[in-house]
Formats: structure tokens, C-alpha cells, sequence
């Protein structure tokens, strides 16, 4: 009777943190076609989300990134009913760990982030590590901690947000987006935010060359992580397909800014 009740509270939480939202306004969006010329293999694509779910993430990281999937090309040897390669491979509240087309995402802001150097033994070593992931649930265990995104800005300190994120339980048959894209990292030893320690008693003269890199839990990753990460770079497909400022159409008038005093008070609160 319990786990009934359980399920059936996941159930309609989850149903209210996938709805959209009506604040979404996309402002840099890569067409799916551009985009694929662009991705490789072990690319991480960030995407700016636009359901409920992707605020509060967006809040609790404060970044403009919500969500995460990993490009594995042809790894996932699946198609959709229009013949597109399923080329991502994410996890969904609903779905769980799934391949998805590229096109899923047109129309949203994304951002590419490739793992700088990695031999293509172990970007295939990733890959292979998403394929395998493919079925797994998402998880929605601690039915409390799925509770705190009801709250769309949990009045909490900065330190204490990525651990807000980091739920879960513990079961390695569920995952959510970007943890077990991290936990794909990891498998080949590829840092994104290591923790770094150092033996004080070394002092500070050769700090770089004492320094030792510890694994951070791969629960406490966010989609942010790949980002900021230094191992990381951002791959921009308008400057890698040859961009030139001369080609660009401008039109003949200037944009007027926007009047909020004379805007209808429902709209004003919108464009806030």
C-alpha cells in the first residue's frame, strides 16, 4: 500500500516539474544540422531546458544550463520513425536513460563541450560506457528529495546548493543526466571539477607539483560542471563552420527599446 502511494506521489511531482514554462525565450539557438557537423563523439551537450524542473536547476546551479546528454554518433545503432539517428543519449525523469535525435533540440539554447585531448580509445571507452547505460531508470527513489523542486527557489545558502541536487537513492540502476555522464568520465579517469588536496606540511614553494587530484562524487556533478570545467572546451559551431561578420544581413532599423511603463502589467511581470 505504501510503495503504491509512493509511486503515485513521484508520479504527480513529476508530472508538474515536466511541464513547461512560459518564461523560456531562446536567444543563441544552433540549428540541428550545424550542430552535427560540429559534435564528436565524447561531446558533452549542454542544453538550457524550458520546463519547470530546468528553473530550479538553473536556480540552484545558477547557470544558464539545465540538462545534459552525450553525443555517441552511430554508437546507439537506433533510429526514430523519420530515420534520424538517435545520436544523444540522456536521462529522463520520464523515459529513464534514453537515445534521442539531435532535432529534439532545435530551437533550444545548447552549448557544446569537448574533453580537450582525450585519445579516441577512451572517448570510445565513454561512449561505450552511455550505450551500456541505456534503460536505466531515472532516479526518483527519495520521494522527499524529489519534494525540494516544488520549491521553484529554495531559500538556502550558495554552499549548500549543489547538494540539493545531489539526491538519489544510491541504487547504480538509476541515474539522472549529469551524473552518470560523469560517472562516464570517470570510468577513464577524466577530470571535470577534481577536488584538489595538498599535505600542508609540504608547504607552498612546489604547490603545483604536489598537488593530488581526487575523484568527486559523481552525484554532485551538474550540467554547470562541464562548463566551467578547465578540462573542457567550449565548442561554438558559428565560428567553427567559418564565421564572417562582412556576410551578415542587417536590417535598415534600429530596434526600439522596450516601453515597460506602458506595457500591460501581466506582460511587464513577463519580460522581468
Amino acid at each position: 500500500m505504501f510503495k503504491w502511494l509512493r509511486t503515485k506521489i513521484v508520479d504527480l511531482i513529476l508530472a508538474y516539474l515536466e511541464r513547461k514554462s512560459d518564461k523560456y525565450e531562446p536567444f543563441s539557438v544552433t540549428d540541428p544540422a550545424t550542430l552535427k557537423a560540429c559534435l564528436r563523439p565524447g561531446d558533452v551537450l549542454l542544453v538550457e531546458g524550458n520546463k519547470r524542473i530546468s528553473a530550479i536547476i538553473k536556480y540552484l546551479t545558477q547557470s544558464t544550463w539545465s540538462h545534459a546528454a552525450l553525443y555517441v554518433g552511430d554508437s546507439a545503432c537506433q533510429v526514430d520513425a523519420d530515420g534520424e539517428p538517435l545520436c544523444l543519449i540522456e536521462a529522463l525523469s520520464e523515459g529513464g536513460v534514453v537515445a534521442v535525435p539531435l532535432k529534439k533540440y532545435a530551437g533550444f539554447n545548447t552549448r557544446i563541450c569537448r574533453p580537450v585531448g582525450i585519445e579516441q580509445a577512451d572517448a570510445q571507452q565513454v561512449v561505450t560506457f552511455m550505450v551500456d547505460s541505456l534503460g536505466m531508470q531515472y532516479d526518483t527513489q527519495n520521494v522527499i528529495d524529489l519534494m525540494r523542486y516544488l520549491i521553484p527557489k529554495p531559500p538556502v545558502p550558495i554552499r549548500w546548493r549543489r547538494r540539493m541536487l545531489a539526491f538519489g537513492s544510491g541504487d547504480p540502476t538509476r541515474a539522472i543526466c549529469s551524473t552518470l555522464i560523469a560517472q562516464a568520465f570517470q570510468s577513464i579517469k577524466y577530470p571535470i571539477l577534481p577536488i584538489t588536496r595538498t599535505d600542508p606540511s609540504d608547504g607552498y614553494l612546489d604547490y603545483t607539483e604536489r598537488e593530488i587530484l581526487h575523484i568527486r562524487h559523481h552525484s554532485l556533478f551538474t550540467p554547470r560542471d562541464f562548463d566551467v570545467s578547465p578540462y573542457f572546451a567550449v565548442v561554438k559551431p558559428t565560428i567553427e563552420m567559418g564565421f564572417d561578420y562582412k556576410r551578415l544581413n542587417w536590417g535598415t532599423e534600429a530596434a526600439q527599446p522596450i516601453d515597460l511603463d506602458a506595457m500591460d502589467p501581466a506582460k511587464k511581470e513577463k519580460a522581468h
